[in-house]
């Protein structure tokens, strides 16, 4: 005969059961709205964030209309009357960017392709580490080595007046991409299915042939937002480009020249710009302008990967 009020073992099955299940939906919607919460509050600190800075930037385009500082060839802030135009950043932005790019990218995924396709085991378990270690390391480092060691030999191989350009920009940029573009593009080429690699080698495809026509394919979705992510790390770094371009408020027609981008321009002015002055301003308009540029490569990232995953 069962004791009334007994212990959870003496209950009869079925009300242990109904009570577990009634214990997980509660812990699923407290989950739920954990994990609510947190993506709610995510998308308001970028709201809180893009509306801080328009709000920072719109007083100064009632005195200097839109079309002329981002067309303005000539970036004199402190000048009687003073000019504040955005061109010479925008393109010494976008120039350091496709350089470094075009640097980091190839030698990214080929990199990946090596660690992910052909190492072996044990070089595979030194290099991934040794190259997320690399991500790791602060950006002034990477600023004080392209001053001190990359600036003086670019100036000496190419025979210029100064080592301090785009050029050397570039290549520390590039440096600094590097890791992020080929960490994740490793992840994208060990997730494609072992199947697949088994699949086209029994075709009588060579190891080359696979990873061009079978792995590198199926990787795609995940090698277009490592690719982004690196284009973005370059265009957002500051400490690195303000060290070693030069930051000279001039158009640029080469990369053997200095140059200056958004990023370092804020960084280096912002702290000597008085409070709700123009300068101030004008700072905040071009900090705007630099959020609305990750956000659209960001955007063709997610379209390109969404676009890629709809076609397979």
């Amino acid at each position: 005969m069962a004791v009334e009020g007994g212990s959870p073992a003496s209950k009869p099955m079925w009300e242990q059961s109904s009570s577990r299940r009634r214990l997980g939906r509660v812990w699923d919607a407290f989950m739920r709205a954990v994990v609510t919460s947190a993506g709610s509050l995510a998308i308001l600190i970028v709201l809180a964030l893009f509306v801080f800075l328009f709000y920072e930037a719109i007083p100064i385009l009632h005195k200097v209309p839109l079309f002329a500082m981002l067309f303005g060839a000539k970036w004199h802030p402190t000048s009687e009357p003073p000019k504040f135009g955005f061109l010479p950043m925008i393109v010494g932005s976008l120039l350091l960017t496709a350089a470094s790019c075009a640097i980091a990218i190839p030698l990214g995924l080929a990199g990946a392709i090596y660690i992910a396709e052909i190492a072996t085991p044990r070089a595979q378990a030194i290099l991934k580490p040794a190259v997320e270690l690399l991500a790791a390391v602060p950006s002034v480092v990477f600023g004080f080595i392209g001053l001190v060691l990359l600036a003086p030999l670019v100036r000496q191989v190419f025979h210029l007046s100064t080592g301090l350009t785009g050029f050397t920009a570039s290549i520390m940029l590039a440096y600094m991409a590097l890791p992020t573009i080929l960490s994740l593009s490793d992840d994208a080429l060990r997730a494609v299915p072992r199947g697949i690699r088994l699949g086209s080698m029994a075709l009588g495809t060579t190891r080359w042939q696979t990873i061009r026509f079978a792995v590198l394919p199926a990787a795609r979705p995940g090698l277009l937002p490592a690719v982004m992510l690196g284009i973005g790390r370059a265009i957002g770094e500051t400490m690195t480009v303000l060290m070693v371009a030069g930051m000279a408020g001039i158009i640029p027609h080469s990369l053997f020249q200095p140059m200056r981008s958004m990023t370092g321009t804020i960084a280096a002015e912002m702290g000597e710009a008085a409070r709700g002055s123009d300068h101030f301003h004008a700072l905040f308009m071009l900090g705007a302008l630099l959020f609305l540029i990750t956000f659209v490569i960001n955007f063709i990232a997610d379209y390109a990967v969404r676009r890629t995953e709809a076609q397979r």
